[in-house]
């Protein structure tokens, strides 16, 4: 007869061991890598100790991890660190599974765990997560036998191994995409040879309009994933009596957000693709004149075209309110190039198809990771029994009775 499911808690199921609290005197230019929250994300830019670790502090390849502070989805939760051997800095636990309990096994239910820590977690921003240890210990879950943890982590492996082919194929995507454009628009304010040049003020036409009627839907604009509802990005609605300001686009329009961010420090522009939409005043906004291909230009400015020229013009870097300090005479001072209608829309559908290859990619990787998701759900929860062979079942018996 079969082990029945029981319910423990996490720290029944493990023992967390701080990372230490390193220091920029600690810091070297060679030694063990310091791994901090930043590398959990695949960042291989490390700081390095060449002192004399404790124990305590090293981390292998292999070795389970879990970040207590950090953003939702990104940085907060449990990790398998896949190298290189290093030391582990502060805000980082090592998660060292008990007798019975198998390390993959573990780290998946350390996923259900974190969901619900981020699902009542409340900060001063709604992403940044920070937790004490009993917050991660007492999370309870349910522990099946080993044998059906072991097979669980065996079916939700291939699930992650499908995962990672699929960002392995993205990136290698993007990159393509990435040359192509260049390729086809130029780099670093560099445009192809030919190309007749005219300052935007030339070729647009700034828009200013405000909303005296309908109801409109209240935009902002974001580096990475462009025109978004305001109440999407910052949980609430900001605009407040200052919508009666705000600039009404048109589907097909542009605007550029002068906030400076890493993903785009001299500010992005994007084109609106709805009926209409109200952004704040602070946006110079602006539509095309005729016989220009919007699709293009949309390509153009995505690929960061005018970053040269604004870097330039910009003064004085960042003001207190986020924005950069840059006039808007300056801004459509900007020359971007006007090559032939026929070539416009021939790099507009090349670079449109590019990004809807890699569109599917990434709809691809959201399908995989919600059946990941669901199947977590059933597995690790009991809903659903993995069949055990005999084999499985008498394997791990063996190795009780030897461990006893």
């Amino acid at each position: 007869m079969r082990e029945l499911h029981t319910r423990r808690s996490i720290g029944d199921l493990c023992d967390f061991h701080n990372g230490n609290g390193f220091r920029p005197p600690d810091w070297s230019a060679s030694g063990l890598p310091i791994i901090r929250i930043q590398n959990l994300n695949g960042s291989q830019n490390f700081n390095y100790f060449d002192g004399t670790p404790k124990p305590k502090w090293i981390i292998e390849a292999g070795d389970l991890l879990f970040a207590w502070a950090g953003v939702k989805g990104v940085s907060f939760g449990p990790t398998i660190w896949p190298g290189p051997r290093g030391v582990l800095n502060q805000h980082i636990f090592r998660v060292v599974p008990k007798k019975g309990v198998d390390k993959y096994w573990l780290y998946l239910a350390l996923q259900v765990a974190t969901r619900r820590i981020e699902a009542n977690a409340h900060g001063f921003k709604a992403s940044l997560v920070h937790v004490q240890k009993d917050d991660i210990t007492n999370q309870v879950v349910d522990l099946p036998p080993l044998p059906e943890q072991r097979k669980i982590a065996g079916i939700l492996r291939t699930w992650d191994e499908a995962l990672e082919k699929l960002a392995a194929l993205r990136a290698a995507k993007k990159d393509w995409v990435k040359g192509l454009t260049q390729q086809m628009l130029g780099h670093a304010g560099a445009f192809p040879q030919g190309w007749q040049l005219k300052p935007l003020s030339a070729v647009s036409t700034p828009v200013k309009r405000k909303s005296s009627v309908g109801d409109h839907p209240v935009m902002t604009i974001s580096a990475k994933s462009g025109f978004l509802m305001q109440s999407d990005k910052f949980a609430r609605d900001m605009a407040g009596r200052s919508v009666e300001r705000y600039t009404l686009l048109h589907e097909g329009e542009f605007a550029y957000n002068k906030g400076n961010s890493k993903t785009a420090p001299y500010g992005c522009v994007f084109r609106l693709e709805r009926p209409t939409a109200l952004v704040p005043f602070v946006y110079y906004c602006f539509a095309l004149k005729p016989g220009l291909d919007p699709e293009f230009y949309e390509h153009l400015f995505a690929a960061g075209a005018l970053n040269y020229q604004l870097s330039r013009l910009i003064n004085s870097g960042v003001r207190n309110d986020g924005l950069l300090n840059l006039y808007s005479d300056d801004f459509y001072s900007c020359r971007v190039p006007i090559p032939p209608i026929d070539e416009q829309r021939k790099i507009a559908r090349a670079l449109t198809a590019a990004k809807q290859e890699l569109a599917l990619i990434d709809n691809e990787i959201e399908a995989v990771t919600l059946q990941k998701r669901g199947l977590m759900q059933k597995l690790l929860t009991g809903e659903w029994r993995v069949p055990l062979n005999p084999a499985e079942t008498s394997s791990t018996t063996e190795e009780t009775e030897h461990a006893g």
